[in-house]
Parts: C-alpha cells; sequence; structure tokens
C-alpha cells in the first residue's frame, strides 16, 4: 500500500513545480495601498489592471463610509447562525428584493461566497436522473459544482451552438430513457477570453430541446447592459434565463453573490442549498455594504460609461498596434503572446520592474503550450494616461519576446528546473 501523500512528494502539479521560483512575485503577489487604478508593488509604484473593481467601488469614499459605519454598528459577527436558524434579518430581504428587481426576476436569494454558492446551486437543481450540457470553458466553480453530480454530463465546444445542439440532442435520448430533465449552464462572460456567452442562441434552442438554463454571469453584472443589469440585458433574453448568478466580488467590490428567477424555483433553492443551510448567514457589515454599492450602481451611470472609455481606449489601442486580443465583447483584456513559461516570467518581471506595469499572467495548463495571456482588467478608476503608458509597455515588451531577449534570460531558469 503507498502512502497517501507520495503522490504529493513526487508531483507538485503543472504549476506547483514552479513554486520556489514563482510564489511571492508571479503568484500570490502581494500588492499594497488603496485598491485602485495605481497600488504598490514590492515598493515600487505599478499601474494595476489585475484587480476586478470595474465600477471603481471598493475605495470610494461613499462605500468607505457605509462601510464603516455598517462595522461600527453591528461589527464583523452579526448576525450569528445561518439563515434558516437565527441569521435572518429585514437587511437581508431587502437586499435580494433589490436585486430581483434590478436583473429582472421574481425572487432572489443571497449566497456567501460566489464559488460556494455556485457549486451548491448546481448540487441543488438536478438528481441523478437529470442530465448537465455546459460549456467546456466554464469557470472552475461550474465545474467542481458539475463533478458532484451523480447522473450524466457533457460538455460542448466553447460557445459553439452547433456542439451544443448535438450535446441536447445526446441529452435529450438520455433523458427519454432516465425520466430525467435537461440543465444548460453557460457563462454570460467568460473570464479569460472576455467572449459572452451566446446566450440568444442558446435560448432560441428552447424552441427545439427541453431544458433549463442557469447562467453564470459574475463578469457581467455592472458592466453589460443599458443598466448594468449583465450579459442577459445586452442581449435581449433575460427573461429567458431560468436561474441567474451574479457575484458581488467584481463590479460591486465585495464578499457574496446572489442567484435569482422565478418565486418558485428561488424558495425551493432557499431550502435545499445545502452551503447556505448550514452556513453562517452573510454579515450584516456586507449586506449594508452591498444595498450601497447596488444603489451607486443604479443611479450612478457615469461610473460604468467611464469604465467603458477605459475600455475603448484600450482594446482599441492593443488592435491598432497589432496585439491579439482575441474575440472578446467584455471588460476583460486578454492580450495573446508566443512563448514558454520561463520566457513568460521574464516579461512579466520585465513589465513589473522596469515599466511599472502589474497585469496577470495566464500559462499552461489554463491555455496550451506555448501561448502566453496577460489579462487586463480595466475598471473606472484608470486613466487615459495609465492606457497609454500601458500600450507603449507592451510595445515593448513584444519587440524582446520576439528578438530572443526573453528566452536568453529564462534560459538559467531552465536549466534550475531541468526542462
Amino acid at each position: 500500500m503507498k502512502d497517501l501523500f507520495e503522490k504529493i512528494y513526487k508531483d507538485k502539479g503543472p504549476l506547483g513545480k514552479w513554486a520556489s521560483q514563482a510564489e511571492g512575485y508571479f503568484v500570490f503577489p502581494k500588492l499594497e495601498g488603496a485598491i485602485s487604478n495605481r497600488m504598490k508593488f514590492q515598493g515600487k509604484d505599478v499601474i494595476t489592471w489585475s484587480i476586478n473593481d470595474y465600477l471603481g467601488l471598493a475605495n470610494h469614499p461613499e462605500v468607505r463610509k457605509v462601510d464603516a459605519e455598517a462595522a461600527a454598528e453591528y461589527g464583523s459577527a452579526y448576525p450569528m447562525g445561518a439563515r434558516m436558524m437565527s441569521g435572518h434579518t429585514d437587511l437581508h430581504e431587502k437586499l435580494q428584493n433589490e436585486l430581483a428587481s434590478f436583473v429582472s426576476k421574481e425572487a432572489a436569494y443571497l449566497l456567501n461566497f460566489g464559488y460556494q454558492g455556485m457549486v451548491s446551486t448546481i448540487d441543488a437543481l438536478v438528481a441523478k436522473d437529470d442530465i448537465i450540457v455546459y460549456d467546456v470553458d466554464a469557470h472552475a466553480c461550474i465545474i467542481d459544482g458539475v463533478r458532484l453530480h451523480m447522473g450524466k454530463r457533457f460538455t460542448y465546444k466553447h460557445n459553439d451552438i452547433v456542439s451544443l445542439e448535438k450535446n441536447l440532442e445526446r441529452a435529450t435520448k438520455m433523458a427519454e430513457q432516465t425520466g430525467g430533465g435537461i440543465l444548460v449552464i453557460s457563462e454570460g462572460v467568460f473570464g479569460m477570453r472576455g467572449e459572452q456567452g451566446r446566450l440568444k442562441e442558446i435560448v432560441a434552442l428552447k424552441k427545439k430541446f427541453n431544458f433549463r438554463l442557469f447562467v453564470d454571469d459574475a463578469h457581467g453584472f455592472g458592466t453589460l447592459g443599458a443598466t448594468g443589469a449583465g450579459a442577459g440585458e445586452e442581449q435581449g433574453v433575460q427573461d429567458d434565463i431560468d436561474v441567474y448568478f451574479a457575484t458581488f466580488a467584481k463590479s460591486l467590490a465585495s464578499t457574496g453573490a446572489f442567484i435569482a428567477g422565478d418565486q418558485e424555483i428561488i424558495d425551493y433553492l432557499k431550502y435545499n442549498l445545502r452551503s447556505q443551510m448550514f452556513a453562517k448567514s452573510l454579515q450584516m457589515q456586507l449586506v449594508v455594504g452591498a444595498l450601497k454599492r447596488l444603489e451607486m450602481l443604479k443611479t450612478m451611470p457615469e461610473l460604468k460609461n467611464k469604465l467603458w472609455e477605459n475600455v475603448n481606449a484600450l482594446q482599441s489601442g492593443l488592435k491598432e498596434r497589432g496585439f491579439d486580443i482575441g474575440t472578446t465583447q467584455s471588460c476583460v483584456t486578454p492580450v495573446y503572446l508566443k512563448g514558454s513559461i520561463p520566457e513568460a516570467m521574464a516579461l512579466v518581471r520585465d513589465l513589473r520592474e522596469n515599466y511599472g506595469i502589474f497585469c496577470s499572467i495566464v500559462v499552461y495548463p489554463v491555455i496550451p503550450k506555448g501561448l502566453i495571456l496577460l489579462r487586463l482588467i480595466p475598471t473606472a478608476t484608470h486613466t487615459l494616461e495609465d492606457v497609454s503608458e500601458t500600450l507603449d509597455a507592451f510595445d515593448a515588451i513584444r519587440d524582446r519576446l520576439e528578438n530572443g531577449t526573453y528566452k536568453r534570460l529564462s534560459a538559467a531558469l531552465i536549466a534550475a528546473m531541468g526542462e
């Protein structure tokens, strides 16, 4: 018999094997200072493109004032207990009602965390006889929720409606045998590529197939649609989304999440979501803070307007300079380059140390080998000067990548890793 930990000692995983070279700088970095367009990294000022604070609310003075007042009034513990037992309040209900109204649904229910809530919602929606059909590029929280499912599940090619239709045909045949139903899961905005899920085309398939649609709109909520109600509003199909999910961790710059849908569906979920039934209620200071943030989202359209001014300036500037930003249809701005993981490390170090640009780096196994993805998240706090400096810096690092500078700089690292 093997020692359970033997595999851990032998194989740290595709990212873990780089820990000694990467930790504290490329992964688990420590940004310091007030959350904004410019922060400090290892004592140096950097333009930050890695913060999902789309509307610039994280450090907004009105938000900080309400957060501080709520903390002073309620502390960090109230209410104690799970919602079902002792953790329910009028303000929790108020926030739910306002969220439901904002996203044009009958009802909503608060979740403590987006990841945890997504996993638990999928678990509650399906039984062993049901079939799940989901986008192959779905977020990890969706994949983990699907893993809990004891029935069949199929993936369809990313945003490929033909592939979805083929898998719905397979799922329909299987559901006829099991007597179950079908749940289709897509994202409103895919967080790495920035592409919107093809919700309109997915909804159109309801005329041919009998399924329910669950949409994770973490990156669309607050950024897309005329009012900011998300990708469903943007595409004109919000009413056809059966269960709508969004998190507070992006546009609302806080902790928590919610699901929304028809009253009867939400009533069922709130009595069957294990992650909420057996977990402490969302703290009151976060509930009060979310109410303030939602009010600002609804009454201050200038925040979203400024966000999109920066998005358009950054994305158009990158395209004009010949960078590949894929087919993003959102604020998420990916820049695709070709190179190895060691080259990516050298490139990012150059960006941070010599150009004062801090953005996230994504490499294999999240994306295919040989590709480097630099992921930029514009916010309402960024300026056109930030955009201009970043574009110039990207011109420089691309030249160094193409002329082999980073390959030479990374040679020692490759040798040390025995690659």
